[in-house]
């Protein structure tokens, strides 16, 4: 599926699950910390789940990042997608800049109803189910779903600092550690904005050392949490 059109799928079903499902997901959420292979891992984890096993009503499974629920939120805003770009960084308005703007910019909306928007769009993927959200506070925001699993990437500070400096060629291994740390801060703070800080609702279920286990590996074990789980058959 191309990427505008999953962008419409997601406004749809942003407008057709407003409600609550009798029965939402099954939703896989992924949280990485900075230097681990979250793309890689969601990217196989699909191919697999829809190369394996066959896909109910016709629709695959999917995954979703920040880009698409971005651009989601903003449609549903009537936003241009900039304008919201600072909620899907975790950081919020003064109170004066949020005055300053109201006057200064026809595209106005709230910290509060970008929040809820953001929050609903990625509800609305989880009515839908057969879904893998990627960051995002996805663990924060689907955390009651019953049919949901949450998985967290994490390893060393120094292989992940290494990789990143290799990756983005920085030759200062200090520099590199600083900007690994600062992603992993600004990643935090968007399970707490939307869990809240120090809550059940930004634990995982399942947490793999992304320096040990390949990509593969990690992949097959989520597939058999699925299958005991029931969300595949």
């Amino acid at each position: 599926m191309a990427k505008v059109d999953l962008v419409q799928y997601l406004v749809n079903r942003h407008k057709e699950c407003h409600s609550p499902c009798p029965e939402p997901g099954p939703i896989v959420t992924i949280s990485r910390e900075m230097g681990c292979s979250g793309t890689q891992v969601v990217q196989m984890l699909v191919n697999e789940l829809n190369y394996r096993f066959e896909f109910k009503g016709g629709e695959p499974w999917r995954w979703i990042g920040k880009e698409e629920i971005q651009n989601a939120a903003a449609h549903a805003l009537s936003l241009p997608p900039d304008e919201i770009s600072y909620v899907m960084e975790a950081k919020k308005k003064t109170m004066m800049d949020d005055i300053l703007h109201s006057f200064s910019s026809k595209y106005y909306k709230s910290d509060r109803i970008i929040r809820k928007t953001v929050k609903d769009v990625i509800r609305s993927i989880a009515c839908n189910g057969r879904v893998v959200i990627l960051g995002r506070g996805g663990v924060a925001i689907t955390r009651d779903i019953p049919r949901s699993l949450h998985i967290n990437l994490e390893a060393p500070l120094e292989w992940r600092t290494l990789r990143i400096s290799e990756r983005m060629h920085i030759e200062d291994i200090k520099e590199a550690e600083n900007f690994v740390l600062s992603i992993d801060k600004q990643r935090e703070e968007f399970r707490n904005y939307f869990g809240g800080k120090n809550t059940d609702y930004t634990r995982f279920d399942i947490t793999f050392n992304s320096m040990t286990l390949t990509i593969r590996e990690i992949v097959d074990v989520i597939i058999k949490a699925m299958e005991v789980r029931k969300f595949i058959y």
